[in-house]
């Protein structure tokens, strides 16, 4: 029972936990690995065995040059923040936006609500799909869908073409939303995956914040259609890059596992290691197979060319029906896990969202009586207490499960991405009630600008933890559970629909009060998956209806 967390009662393969440090002092029962045969890390990762084991492929991404990971990661990352910045950036401008298009404050507001209803819906047709055909062609679909949309929105001066050109950019938000997670589980290892969560996240949240700010300013002096004419420049420079410079990075791999096999001429719970093929495993007993690393058992393939690269569609990635790959993500809801994640990630971001849809009339209002530029700045403290919590969370969570995972006898567990929960927890509270109080006491606006950045903050650290987790437990399962969890849209959908005449009606001290109440209260739910998740994933694991339903074979 490594730091409390329980261990299944038999010994028998459990998803997400792994050999991943090669040391002297692994448990007995392990003492056999062939470690010579797995692949290590280089630098000061060199006594870190690589999960998952990548082929000899130098298709293989896990292979590719550093370089050419950032650099994708990069693009995507861009994407991702304008992306983020292009649902919220109107709020700092609601009433003067509303005026010009001839419509209330409060219909202004279901316009971005329907925006998110859309791209939550969508979200259960694009990570399914780029199941089946790899991330590519969906990129490129979403980056040029977005591009239209901010012409189109920067052409309207009706409200009707405006919402249904807000309505149309949900499509092409969804890839970027969540999309990107998978594309970092193609790409990276499991010792580097928060770090490159904390920059995927640090440019969506950055850009939700930073969009606002720099709105604000392009608003006020020359009109909100050129808010979107500045993203059509910056969708228009990144549908060039994605289509040049982002290859497929889905890739599947034949691989070799490692078995714990009981020695029936020694006591019961006598086992030894040895690598095996996995399609040789798939009728064994669950309880007999812990496949850990992946190594590769196909002939090595010739090295892509650049244009080979650059095709949109590169073959069929999975070869389950369509129906159960779209139906899956609804099923792994009930996985204890994705809700989990649901609950944490989903009122922590809906909850920030609602901050962009009341700043707009908070702030403009007395005692602040702020113009559209300085509703705008606002947004700079959750700019920056974003960037200083990923910049502080990814490489922080990887240095954690390091560090546990060596304490742990070489074993990784993916419950070590959940620590830096703690301090989400605190942050996120002090935020919430705090953002309620200073606004309801008309405190100096410094303090509800601090509370707002705070409340972001405590984003950046919790989406590191939950995807981190995810990543690691459900590896083959990604572009379904991050659907499942980012079902939150629907959550968003209604309350940044009816928020405003809620805050109206009740008060920023009670509205806030409840949302922090309701943050904190799914914050504690981290404690039972901490010490009850091995155990968990070990029984999901030895259903054989789910492992039949899940698997990526006709």
């Amino acid at each position: 029972m490594p730091f409390g967390i329980l261990e299944p009662k038999s010994v028998e393969d459990v998803p997400g936990t792994a050999f991943m440090n090669d040391q002297d002092d692994l448990p007995p029962e392990f003492g056999e690995l062939p470690r010579e045969r797995l692949k290590h890390g280089t630098g000061r990762f060199k006594d870190v065995i690589l999960v998952p084991q990548p082929s000899d492929s130098p298709n293989d991404p896990l292979n590719w040059p550093q370089w050419k990971k950032e650099m994708i990661l990069v693009i995507v990352g861009l994407s991702a923040a304008v992306v983020g910045a292009y649902g919220p950036m109107l709020s700092p401008g609601f009433v003067q936006v509303s005026q010009n298009l001839g419509i209330t404050v409060e219909v202004l507001s279901q316009a971005t609500a329907w925006l998110i209803l859309c791209l939550g819906l969508v979200l259960f047709l694009t990570n399914p799909l780029a199941k089946i055909v790899g991330r590519r062609p969906v990129y490129v679909v979403a980056i040029c869908i977005m591009f239209a949309t901010s012409v189109w929105s920067a052409a309207v001066s009706n409200y009707s073409s405006f919402l249904a050109s807000r309505i149309v950019a949900g499509i092409g938000m969804a890839p970027y939303e969540v999309l990107v997670q998978c594309t970092i589980g193609d790409l990276y290892f499991v010792h580097e995956r928060a770090t490159r969560i904390a920059v995927w996240n640090l440019a969506l949240l950055s850009g939700i914040a930073g969009g606002a700010l720099i709105a604000g300013q392009i608003i006020e002096r020359d009109g909100y259609q050129w808010a979107f004419g500045v993203c059509a420049i910056f969708f228009g420079i990144l549908v060039i890059a994605v289509i040049f410079l982002v290859p497929e990075t889905a890739y599947k791999r034949d691989s070799v596992v490692v078995v714990l096999e009981s020695d029936s001429s020694e006591k019961p719970s006598a086992v030894h290691m040895k690598l095996a093929h996995e399609h040789d495993l798939q009728h064994q007993e669950e309880k007999g197979v812990r496949e850990q690393h992946e190594t590769t058992g196909a002939p090595v393939e010739k090295k892509h060319t650049y244009l080979q690269s650059l095709r949109i569609f590169t073959g069929r990635y999975s070869y389950a029906p369509a129906w159960k790959i779209f139906v899956r993500p609804v099923i792994l809801l009930f996985y204890p896990a994705v809700f989990w994640a649901f609950l944490l990630y989903g009122t922590t971001l809906t909850w920030i969202v609602v901050f962009s849809v009341v700043n707009g009339v908070i702030f403009v209002s007395p005692p602040y009586n702020f113009s559209v530029s300085q509703t705008g700045l606002i947004s700079l403290s959750p700019f920056i207490l974003t960037v200083i919590g990923e910049l502080l969370s990814g490489p922080l969570n990887d240095y954690i499960c390091l560090s546990l995972t060596k304490k742990n006898k070489g074993v990784y567990e993916p419950e070590f991405r959940l620590p830096l929960m703690a301090v989400a927890a605190v942050l996120g509270t002090v935020g919430f009630f705090g953002f309620g109080a200073t606004v309801h006491y008309q405190t100096h606006w410094s303090g509800p600008v601090l509370c707002f950045g705070l409340a972001n903050m405590s984003a950046a650290f919790l989406s590191t933890c939950v995807f981190g987790y995810i990543v690691d437990s459900y590896r083959n399962l990604n572009e379904e559970a991050f659907v499942a969890i980012n079902a939150r849209n629907l959550l968003t959908f209604g309350l940044t629909y009816f928020v405003n005449d809620w805050l109206a009606e009740q008060g920023p001290l009670i509205v806030f009060s409840i949302l922090g109440s309701l943050f904190l209260f799914v914050c504690f739910l981290t404690i039972p998956l901490w010490i009850y998740g091995k155990r968990l994933r070990s029984v999901i694991a030895r259903n054989q209806w789910l492992h039949e339903f899940m698997k990526d074979d006709a």
